[in-house]
Order: C-alpha cells, then sequence, then structure tokens
C-alpha cells in the first residue's frame, strides 16, 4: 500500500472541512437574502451544514457500494462525539451542563440512538424506514423553531445566523459561488476519504465497517472536535455539549436517514449483526452514562472526562483486535460493555446528587 493512500485521507478529511464552511458560509448569507429569519437559518442552514462531512461521506459510501462505511461513520462519530469530545473538552475545563436547551434535546438524541436498532433490527434499514427518519429529523427541527419562536432566548442560534449580510450583486454572486464551491469540495473530499479508507482496509486485513467506525467516524467528527474544544477554553462549556448533542441527533437521523434513503436501487442500508448487538449498544449506553448530568444540571469533572477518554481508547481497540481476529477476552470484553459504561453512569449520578444538594442547601 502507497503512503500516498494517507495523504488522500488526510486530504479529504481538509476538502470535507473547507467544503462545509463554504456551504453554511454561503448558504446562511443566501437565506437571509431571500427574508429567511435568522432564527430559522440558524436551526437549519447552519445545523444542516455543519453535519455535511458526515452527510457526504454517507451518501459517496453508498454510492460507491461501500455501505458499511456509511453505517461505521455515523455510528462511529457518535461515539467519538460522546465518549472522545466530552472527554477532551472536561479535560481542559469541567463541563457545566445546564438550561433547558440540553433537558429538552438529550431525550431526543436518546431517542435517535434507539431509533437504528428498531428500524435495523432485521438487519436493513429500507428506504421507507430511511425516509421515516430523515422525517423525524425534520419534525425536531420544525418543533425547534416553533419553540423558538413561542420562547424567544430558550433556542440559541448561532452567530453566523445573525451576521448583516452585505447588499449588491457581486456578494450574491460571491455566495452562490461559496455555496457551489463548498458543495464540489465536499463531494470530492468525500470521494477521497471513502475511496483512501476502503484502500487502508484492504490493506490492513480489517472490514471496511471498522475503518468506517474508527478511522472516518473519528475523522468526520474533528470540526465537532474543534468546536467543543474552543468552546470549552472560551469557557462556554455548556456550548461544547450542546454541540454534541446536536451532532448525534442529525448523524443517526440524517446521516442513516439519508443513506438508507439514497441507496442505489433501493436497497437499503444493511446494518451487520456486529454492529446491531455490539457497536449500536455502545452508542446508546454511552449516551445514558450522561443521562443524569443532562436532567439534573450537573458537571463533567476532569476525572470523569478521563474515563469517558479511556472508554473510548478501549472501544478502539477492541473494535481493531476482533476485527483482526484477536479479541479481546470475554471478561474484558464484558466489562467494559456491562461494567465500565454503568459504573461511569453512577458516578455522574452519585455526582449530580451531591452538587444538587448543595445548591439546595446554599
Amino acid at each position: 500500500m502507497s503512503p500516498l493512500v494517507f495523504l488522500w485521507l488526510v486530504l479529504g478529511l481538509v476538502l470535507l472541512v473547507v467544503g462545509a464552511e463554504g456551504l453554511v458560509g454561503g448558504g446562511v448569507r443566501l437565506a437571509r437574502r431571500v427574508g429567511i429569519s435568522p432564527l430559522v437559518v440558524g436551526l437549519t442552514v447552519v445545523a444542516l451544514g455543519t453535519s455535511s462531512p458526515e452527510l457526504a461521506v454517507g451518501l459517496g459510501a453508498v454510492y460507491n457500494g461501500s455501505g458499511d462505511v456509511a453505517v461505521g461513520n455515523a455510528i462511529g462519530s457518535n461515539i467519538f462525539n460522546t465518549l472522545c469530545i466530552l472527554g477532551i473538552a472536561s479535560l481542559i475545563a469541567p463541563l457545566i451542563v445546564q438550561g433547558e436547551v440540553l433537558r429538552r434535546d438529550m431525550p431526543v438524541m436518546l431517542a435517535a440512538s434507539f431509533a437504528p436498532v428498531l428500524a435495523g433490527f432485521d438487519g436493513l434499514i429500507s428506504r421507507v424506514e430511511g425516509v421515516l427518519l430523515f422525517a423525524g429529523l425534520i419534525g425536531y427541527l420544525v418543533w425547534l423553531i416553533r419553540l423558538a419562536r413561542r420562547n424567544p432566548g430558550e433556542v440559541e442560534v448561532d452567530e453566523a445566523a445573525k451576521k448583516p449580510v452585505p447588499p449588491g450583486v457581486k456578494w450574491i454572486v460571491f455566495d452562490v459561488g461559496r455555496v457551489l464551491a463548498g458543495l464540489l469540495l465536499l463531494a470530492i473530499g468525500s470521494d477521497l476519504l471513502v475511496d483512501s479508507a476502503s484502500t487502508i482496509a484492504r490493506a490492513a486485513g480489517v472490514s471496511e465497517l471498522v475503518i468506517g467506525l474508527t478511522i472516518v467516524g473519528a475523522g468526520t467528527g474533528l470540526p465537532e472536535l474543534a468546536t467543543s474544544l474552543l468552546a470549552a477554553f472560551r469557557g462556554q462549556r455548556d456550548v461544547a455539549v450542546g454541540n454534541v448533542v446536536g451532532s448525534n441527533i442529525f448523524n443517526v437521523l440524517g446521516i442513516l436517514g439519508v443513506s438508507a434513503a439514497f441507496a442505489p436501487g433501493g436497497t437499503g442500508l444493511v446494518i451487520p449483526g456486529s454492529v446491531l448487538w455490539g457497536d449500536l449498544p455502545v452508542m446508546i449506553l454511552a449516551a445514558v452514562a450522561c443521562l443524569p448530568l443532562f436532567f439534573t444540571g450537573g458537571r463533567i469533572s476532569r476525572p470523569e472526562g478521563g474515563l469517558l477518554l479511556a472508554a473510548y481508547v478501549l472501544y478502539v481497540v477492541a473494535t481493531v483486535l476482533a476485527a483482526k481476529g484477536a479479541g479481546l477476552p470475554d471478561w474484558l470484553e464484558n466489562a467494559l460493555l456491562w461494567v465500565a459504561l454503568p459504573v461511569v453512569a453512577l458516578g455522574f449520578t452519585f455526582t449530580t446528587w451531591r452538587e444538587t444538594r448543595k445548591r439546595l442547601h446554599a
């Protein structure tokens, strides 16, 4: 395998990030020009645009016959978001989980995490089921918009949607060019990423699914990582958490839904048994582990963030070893899945209960 393959992989990721920036920037200003309010723009154009790398990879994978990469990309990205991003961000500064937004969106994220299990229980997310998943995402966005209009200030709108739009035809042409260039870069970047990931999988003797769950899933999650780390450095610790929650909802309902709906020939998206009984439970348990914090306004301390990060490292190691036929001992695998994450959840619950008591007696 040529070392250039890794260069194409990195180049694909870079093009995805740059393309997403162009799509979001141009799309926001064009939407504002036709009279769409900053609220609607922030909750739709910006939100969809920031998830465009995952979407581009998902569509590119199914059209190239690499459906496993599409599945691994969405699920692997969610696991990366919850365990790795929250873990690293909380090591920088303990994350404060507060606000009605998180208490409202967390149940949606948890329900969305169960959706692919129900839809893919027979080993396939059909075209109809994919459309239903995507319809769930649209319904969620419509609900957010209506809620925000009734209670201004409850739903935070991205600052990019509030910036003034410069007048003039030349700026319209410029914004259209940004959107088209962004779409082109997303298409090229996704093609490079999927092709190089498939080549690496064949050379390493592992499945495309494993590459999707690890390299591709983490790679397309890098923009979310950068956003959350920047928010943590700036002291916007609730933004760091909200970014992860929103991204996870889009990945499951949007990426899996669209990939299944637009799979060539109407074949849908195959969900391997190893994903149904292994990776999806990890994704759900990771979300459940954080549940007490989101509901009661607790915090993720540095030690707890370290546990989340360690859980992600163990997950990646277990996934790669299993793919090479040298899986973890059964006792260690069971301990990771059914002991480690529940212990983290109990630890978070205790911390939240203690912080709540302090506030009540303050």
